[in-house]
């Protein structure tokens, strides 16, 4: 086989699997930095992939099944070197309130084993959706979510997370998929306070938040290294794993076995400080999810805003660190890559998956030299759910919810609430709107209603859009806003510059501003669009303008045209317009001031020919 194409063939491979392209190049000190990267990460995955299990609402196992065959799948997929895929928080809380959401066959509501079937169903509609979209090339459409809505959801999502797990670290029932069910739940079992179990969870919160402080400091000076330390640092919640847990267990010689719950204990509702309980060890499962539910459909909005959610945060991830390599991120690849994922936790016990922050952070400071470093996770994972489910049963929810905590807080931006309000009032207003709305009803209902505000501010911003009436500046090419300038204007000519491209939602307010400067301007004998701005004429704004033309026409007005852009202007020839155009196209604003206006030469009257000037042609 030729060397041409033995490379046309490689390329070929490395377009549908990415990882054909990094093996390429792959060699010792690669596979030397994607270990050492796995070892880390393994080592935070471990505890997180529990914490967020249960904070969807599954068994803990869930958890550590959503973090082998999903990284394996995304090593082969994904185009990012870095971004550690798995459980996260956001995407946690979603899936335990798209599960609250179903009943049961018979009304009532879900047995953990039709939990767990939701649960794959969802990670597999999900994981669905997005290849679909990868298929069609829908990656843009991320675009349509505002940063504003993004910030508001996801600092309201931090809240409910951190509100969410009050009730494990204090020993108090807790319910509810809004932070006002939440609060009265709180507040009616006030008195049932477990108090083992709030000693236990605040000792484990205060060590991460000191922790994450201090010791990194601590550490460097006692001479150890910046990246060292900062590694170090991100393995504290083992640390608060196995002191609370051998602490479990050694008060479990000094209580009595009722003050600990475990397992079914827990699901029956009996009190005491709440274990993880036994976990099963070894490997999940594989099968496909179950479509017999009669509820099932009711799972797909629930699965079209995860797989939105998820993909959002998992691409903003993957590009930032990606940026800092020189590296380019496909998102289109990342959709199929992150849909692959999905689907394969839900064909092996898991859960819906997502790019976690801290996780990709931690792979990226580690040296992770290409996605390999995630299947080589994904093994480490693998080996505890062999070797270590027996110790976990002694594991207080307690720790887990303060790790929970701890890792939510870099969710809320209040930072970012200030900067957009004094930025925009506007998209200030969507923010705050998608937080209360999260904060208020849940999930699901603020981002459909942020992105809902989003297009409705879109639309509302672009259905009037700004224009200016612009004069020449002095002795100069350029043309500024008459009311904020010192320009030079002529009473028989107005140049009307539009800010925003034209389209059906502000065709019929162009006509209006239009129609209102003509009769404001009785000497009015030439208009000039200036359309530096304008990047598309639809079918209804190429109507307007017919309309346009044909009204100032008949009150003794031309209409005119300048610096239409290039791919504008090729379809404009597609339409009768410039024919029929009163007046001419020209290539740049100072050619039609220099042809029309009374200060001008008029020397570019003579361009012009068949309705297009001559130097427009080449717009």
């Amino acid at each position: 086989m030729s060397e041409p194409v033995r490379e046309a063939r490689g390329a070929s491979l490395a377009r549908w699997l990415p990882l054909a392209g990094w093996l390429a190049h792959y060699d010792r000190h690669s596979l030397g930095r994607d270990l050492l990267a796995a070892v880390i990460v393994s080592v935070m995955l471990v505890p997180q992939a529990l914490a967020y299990a249960l904070l969807a609402g599954l068994p803990a196992q869930v958890g550590l099944y959503a973090s082998m065959l999903p990284l394996v799948l995304y090593a082969l997929f994904g185009t990012s070197s870095t971004l550690a895929v798995g459980p996260v928080a956001i995407i946690s809380l979603m899936t335990a309130s798209a599960i609250a959401g179903m009943s049961g066959a018979d009304g009532a509501a879900l047995s953990t084993p039709e939990m767990l079937a939701a649960a794959l169903l969802l990670a597999f509609l999900s994981g669905a959706m997005l290849i679909a979209m990868g298929l069609l090339r829908l990656g843009v459409l991320v675009n349509f979510i505002s940063h504003p809505v993004i910030s508001g959801f996801m600092t309201a999502s931090g809240i409910l997370i951190i509100a969410s797990q009050l009730g494990p670290i204090t020993g108090l029932s807790l319910s509810g998929g809004n932070l006002i069910a939440m609060g009265e739940s709180l507040s009616s079992g006030a008195q049932e306070l477990h108090w083992p179990t709030l000693a236990i969870g605040l000792g484990c919160l205060a060590w991460l938040i000191l922790a994450r402080r201090h010791l990194k400091h601590g550490l460097m000076a006692l001479r150890m290294s910046e990246s060292a330390a900062g590694m170090l640092c991100k393995t504290t919640p083992i640390i608060a794993v196995i002191v609370s847990s051998l602490l479990a267990w050694g008060l479990s010689g000094q209580f009595d076995q009722g003050q600990f719950a475990q397992g079914e204990q827990l699901e029956q509702g009996e009190r005491g400080m709440a274990l993880v309980g036994a976990v099963p060890g070894g490997l999940p499962d594989l099968s496909l999810p179950s479509l017999v539910s009669h509820d099932w459909s009711g799972l797909l909005i629930s699965a079209l805003l995860i797989s939105v959610v998820g993909f959002v945060e998992s691409l903003a991830l993957a590009q930032t660190l990606a940026a800092r390599r020189r590296q380019r991120i496909d998102p289109d690849k990342e959709l199929i890559a992150l849909g692959v994922s999905n689907m394969g936790a839900g064909v092996s016990g898991g859960m819906p998956i997502s790019g976690g922050l801290s996780r990709s952070v931690v792979n990226f400071d580690a040296g992770a030299a290409t996605p390999l470093a995630g299947a080589f996770t994904a093994i480490g994972i693998l080996l505890a759910s062999l070797w270590l489910t027996d110790w976990l049963a002694w594991l207080p929810r307690a720790t887990l919810a303060a790790i929970i905590i701890v890792a939510t807080t870099s969710l809320i931006d209040i930072a970012a609430i200030k900067r957009t309000f004094r930025y925009s009032k506007g998209d200030g207003a969507a923010l705050m709107i998608t937080l209360i709305i999260t904060l208020a009803h849940g999930v699901e209902s603020g981002i459909i209603v942020g992105i809902a505000v989003s297009l409705g501010l879109y639309l509302k911003r672009t259905s009037q859009p700004h224009s200016a009436l612009v004069g020449r500046v002095p002795g100069s090419e350029h043309f500024r806003n008459v009311e904020r300038h010192e320009v030079e204007t002529d009473p028989e000519l107005a140049i009307l510059r539009i800010d925003e491209s034209l389209y059906f939602a502000n065709a019929r307010y162009l006509e209006d501003t239009v129609l209102a400067l003509m009769a404001e301007r009785p000497s009015l004998k030439h208009l000039v669009l200036a359309c530096q701005a304008v990047n598309l004429i639809d079918a209804s704004a190429l109507e307007s303008l017919e309309v346009i033309n044909e009204r100032l026409s008949a009150a003794g007005v031309k209409l005119h045209l300048s610096e239409v852009k290039g791919p504008v202007m090729d379809r404009l020839k597609c339409s009768e317009l410039p024919a029929n155009l009163g007046g001419d196209i020209y290539l740049s604003t100072f050619d039609a001031w220099q042809a029309l206006s009374i200060h001008g030469s008029h020397c570019g009257q003579s361009c012009a020919r068949d309705g297009i000037s001559q130097t427009a042609a080449v717009g």
